[in-house]
């Protein structure tokens, strides 16, 4: 293990999340709000600790391998969402540390879940800080430090692998480095996109901005209390078509880029994503319609708005869908396991891992009645590598373990089922909103689209806090970070 060349690592990524927060400041200064020293006094320690890092721990080799990789990620994500939470704490806007702490491992894993029951209060650089959170963490820091800086000596594809999404990843070209700036690029731009078409659409610029960090990262961190009901129709659906790109492989757009559109439209992994969202936007609006009455026109909107944010897994909403008949809700339920595509800012388990589980659930049955047959799963037009096939159904088992374990705990609150469960998923899903009570009037808690975490012990808060990164990186860094093995020098 190499761990002087972590630690350096390590210093680079605290050094380029003080210069991020340099942004908020700014925001902080425009709005005269008085936030000047709850960013000013991490970016110092922030400074401090990654000069210090940089300068006194200097690596006599630069080589990182798949396990330097893994323990990179995962140790980063945590302490960097230690610092980012205290503008939270020094501001006093959420004055409890495990408060804090727990909104911003939501903001930076794209969580949006939230322990606020009123985010109109926060100050306006405050609020900017949560929200730019999920701008940060949707394509990951470390693909961001990787399209700045030479890290190591060419093996920057283990640090690619272990933040990116999805059941394989690679190289957009040869130098991972300029991968990675591409994948910026490509992230930087439609968000540039989304900001102009919800500005000519008469929102707020400041709201324009934040709604659209939240869009890019699939976080859903919402800047009203109403999170998106209360702005326009044109927005509503502008946000929800930026929210099905964000959830797209982003692979496809630099297909796009350089003019390979009918090898980008091949994609079966994207007409698989475009296909179950046709499908769920058409049975929740007949769903909805027929049984609460709704205007087809609403009624359509809505559908499309929630299935589109549930699937990518940003959490914003227009409507309590908490309130939805039962097969509404159990679609949405399932959208949230499936999630987005691999290699974009989604979570969940990916429609590639659930597509090829799925296919392989059919060749085993297949097998049962024709023990002799030989039967390879396709996917992308390619046999998939029995390697790829049991990683994903190994990843799978790891994954419903952790959410049972995580279930579990959770259920010590004494709060309802469809709390417990829900919120887990919402979590490890890196979601945002579960489901409440349908009477949630008496009700102790509410983690719907009209609640909040904000009730749940610390224990449950902390719990909830390893399930969302271990949802956002895929459980392996996380597994890897806290294995007492890895660290020996072997």
């Amino acid at each position: 293990m190499n761990i002087k060349m972590i630690f350096n690592t390590l210093g680079h990524i605290l050094k380029v999340e003080a210069v991020l927060m340099v942004l908020p400041l700014i925001v902080s200064f425009i709005y005269n709000d008085g936030n000047y020293l709850s960013f000013i006094i991490p970016i110092i320690a922030l400074l401090i600790s990654g000069f210090a890092l940089t300068i006194f721990v200097r690596p006599t080799r630069r080589n990182l391998f798949a396990k330097e990789g893994f323990v990179i990620v995962g140790i980063s994500w945590i302490i960097m969402s230690l610092f980012g939470c205290l503008p939270f704490i020094i501001s006093q806007e959420i004055p409890k540390f495990i408060d804090a702490f727990f909104e911003t491992v939501s903001g930076f894993t794209t969580t949006g879940t939230t322990i606020l029951s009123d985010v109109e209060v926060l100050s306006k650089s405050i609020l900017f800080w949560r929200s730019f959170t999920h701008w940060i963490g949707g394509m990951g820091v470390l693909v961001f430090i990787l399209a700045i800086l030479p890290i190591a000596n060419g093996e920057n594809i283990f640090i690619l692998r272990a933040e990116s999404t999805g059941p394989q990843v690679g190289k957009l070209v040869s130098k991972v480095r300029v991968t990675a700036r591409i994948l910026y690029i490509i992230y930087f731009c439609l968000t540039l996109l989304e900001i102009i078409l919800l500005y000519l659409g008469d929102m707020p610029l400041y709201d324009a901005i934040l709604n659209s960090f939240s869009t890019a990262g699939t976080g859903g961190f919402g800047i009203k209390n109403d999170s998106f009901a209360s702005y326009n129709t044109y927005c509503q659906i502008v946000t929800a078509i930026f929210m099905l790109l964000f959830g797209i492989n982003f692979n496809i757009f630099y297909l796009m880029l350089i003019g390979k559109f009918v090898q980008a439209i091949k994609s079966e992994e994207l007409w698989w994503y475009l296909g179950i969202v046709f499908v769920s936007v058409t049975v929740i609006s007949i769903n909805t319609i027929s049984s609460l009455d709704l205007p087809t026109g609403v009624g359509i909107k809505d559908a499309f708005f929630q299935v589109a944010s549930i699937i990518t897994t940003t959490g914003f909403s227009t409507t309590n869908f908490n309130i939805w008949p039962s097969l509404s809700q159990t679609i949405l339920f399932l959208l949230m396991f499936i999630g987005a595509c691999a290699g974009s800012t989604g979570g969940g388990i990916k429609v590639s891992r659930s597509v090829i589980l799925f296919k392989s659930f059919g060749r085993e049955i297949k097998k049962l009645t024709h023990p002799n047959s030989i039967t390879n799963i396709r996917f992308e037009g390619n046999n998939v590598d029995e390697g790829v096939v049991k990683g994903i159904s190994n990843y799978f088992t790891i994954f419903i373990i952790i959410f049972i374990s995580c279930f579990l705990i959770v259920s010590l609150n004494g709060f309802d089922f469809t709390t417990n469960i829900t919120a887990v998923t919402a979590c490890i899903n890196n979601i945002g909103p579960g489901f409440g009570p349908i009477d949630a009037t008496n009700a102790i808690i509410d983690v719907g689209p009209a609640g909040n975490f904000g009730p749940f012990s610390w224990l449950s808060k902390l719990t909830l806090i390893f399930a969302m990164l271990v949802g956002r990186l895929e459980i392996y860094p996380i597994l890897i970070l806290f294995n007492p093995k890895v660290w020996l020098n072997k």
